[in-house]
């Protein structure tokens, strides 16, 4: 396998963990809803809305960026697990580490969504709280066989099509509908609320699907004998998943649903996550295309820093603190291009901050 020379990491798989990030740090500038804003029609407006979630039964681009955080995390998984065993880590003493960034995962995820206004609310929706069930289910089943692996998978869609499907819940029976699902009823259990955008906590079994399959991936990639082979059966895998996922949805089995992580869904985005996969390694990897990666890499190197810092710190000051600049200094300007001016100074930066932190060598890990 094709490593860098200088840091000895697969370069294609921190360009991708930087493209996820500079993409969710350019959302959390607001950057996509005043592009929306400034073309609320026409070919441009159909372009723009790709950057924002389905309203329920569809597929926009937007939907594929939290599958492939959970997908990358399973890569980077498969390769940190694989060098502990080099370094003769026991399987408890792995399975200790696992726990821990769990539980700081789901630490932080519960501490992202904690502040409501002027009171405190634990809400399990966020992508971390998500990342921290995914991450231990995909370490206990790291080390068993592919095979078995790929059953594990299909236990964890299996399950989901049977909570929704026949748990007939009075008020909560139909399992496509929003509100009125299985996903929803749990929520009301775990936090006593629904959540308004159809968002729902069990996302958690089926999305452990991209994390597995990004562990599966990463060791595929590490045992493989050839590059011809590593990308092949990558791409026979991603396919296949596509093919069964817009299967299920075009005969009407079962809908592609992001927002309660449907199996087609899960299938589709799976099957997207590695034929990018295969496509990043074959071009930047096997072909050494790296000019101009530096700039997502540096976002990459501290994923979760900047994740906790635009949701915690932006969201609820650094934003606001930033367009009150921008609005009064570039007042003159029509308000369209105001705003999207100010969330480029914001983006700017938060990666000038990066770019600091990555020269330091301070790099944030859980």
């Amino acid at each position: 396998m094709w490593l860098d020379n200088k840091t000895g990491r697969l370069v294609s798989l921190d360009f991708m963990r930087g493209l996820i990030m500079v993409l969710l740090m350019l959302e959390s500038t607001y950057l996509y809803s005043h592009l929306n804003d400034l073309f609320p029609t026409g070919i441009l407006h159909g372009f723009f809305i790709q950057f924002e979630h389905h309203a329920w039964h569809g597929l926009r681009f937007w939907d594929m960026i939290q599958p492939g955080f959970m997908y990358i995390a399973g890569v980077a998984m498969a390769f940190s697990l694989h060098r502990q065993i080099e370094q003769g880590k026991s399987w408890g003493a792995r399975l200790s580490k696992t726990l821990k960034r769990s539980g700081w995962l789901f630490f932080w995820g519960v501490l992202d969504y904690a502040v409501r206004g002027d009171h405190l609310s634990f809400e399990l929706w966020d992508v971390l709280t998500q990342l921290s069930f995914t991450t231990l289910v995909t370490f206990l089943v790291f080390e068993w066989k592919y095979g078995y692996q790929a059953l594990a998978c299909l236990g964890l869609l299996a399950l989901t099509e049977i909570l929704y499907r026949f748990t007939n819940i009075p008020g909560f029976d139909q399992p496509f509908t929003d509100q009125h699902n299985f996903g929803n009823y749990v929520d009301l259990l775990l936090m006593n609320k629904i959540n308004a955008g159809g968002w729902v906590a069990i996302n958690a079994i089926p999305t452990s699907v991209h994390t597995i399959a990004g562990a599966m991936v990463g060791k595929w990639m590490i045992g493989a004998r050839t590059d011809r082979d590593r990308v092949s059966w990558i791409i026979y895998a991603g396919l296949t998943c596509l093919v069964i996922g817009y299967l299920q949805d075009l005969a009407g089995i079962t809908p592609i649903i992001k927002r309660i992580a449907t199996t087609s869904f899960t299938l589709v985005t799976a099957g997207y996550c590695l034929l990018a996969t295969a496509l990043f390694y074959w071009w930047i990897d096997m072909k050494e295309h790296h000019k101009g990666l530096w700039f997502f890499i540096i976002v990459g190197m501290n994923s979760i820093f900047i994740y906790l810092f635009f949701e915690i710190v932006g969201h609820r000051w650094f934003n606001e603190y930033i367009y009150t600049f921008t609005d009064n200094l570039l007042f003159f300007l029509p308000h369209g291009l105001m705003k999207i001016l100010g969330a480029l100074v914001i983006f700017g930066l938060e990666w000038g901050m990066l770019l600091f932190l990555y020269r330091k060598k301070i790099f944030f890990k859980l």
